[in-house]
């Protein structure tokens, strides 16, 4: 499983305690909600941010400091959450039937950048994953080095984003 897909999370099921997820996040400890918000993005500098602003009073606040503290990842603080990302969430068997490609746009990817290639495919449905994947990876192969980073970040924020609310269903806001 990959490393931000870890089970080991925080969050208190039925047997451990009936507090809503939020609320449990908010009240762990710091070393625990630290731990977990690793299991969205690798970045020690935003988990601890993030966890140092605790209580949020609903998950738009959450996701609006995770968002906030992204934007201040220095390029280390990026390559340490790139250096713990995998490839994206594709339908089952993608990977076997574009693997030639995939294998080919993900090299030429790292070989140009230097790091692995990140996108969120959130919002996307399963049959036009594969697509998607490979026009973004292709469109950003173009881009250079400075632009790219950009880019990098913000789909490092939208994983970071869509693993908090994955993380934290039923919250609510």
């Amino acid at each position: 499983m990959p490393a931000h897909r870890l089970p080991d999370r925080l969050i208190p099921g039925p047997s451990r305690g009936t507090c809503a997820p939020l609320d449990a996040f908010n009240t762990a400890p710091a070393e625990s909600a630290r731990h977990t918000l690793l299991t969205c993005l690798h970045s020690l500098r935003w988990a601890d941010r993030v966890t140092a602003h605790r209580p949020y009073p609903d998950l738009p606040s959450l996701l609006a400091a995770a968002d906030e503290a992204a934007y201040d990842l220095s390029p280390q603080d990026v390559a340490e959450a790139l250096a713990m990302e995998s490839l994206p969430d594709l339908p089952d068997g993608t990977y076997e039937v574009a693997h030639t490609a995939l294998n080919a746009a993900y090299a030429a990817y790292e070989a140009k950048f230097g790091h692995v290639f990140v996108i969120s495919v959130n919002g996307v449905s399963p049959d036009e994953a594969l697509d998607h994947v490979l026009a973004t990876i292709r469109s950003r192969l173009t881009n250079d080095p400075e632009d790219e980073r950009q880019v990098t970040a913000e789909e490092l924020r939208a994983l970071a984003k869509g693993r908090l609310v994955e993380l934290l269903a039923g919250a609510g806001p």
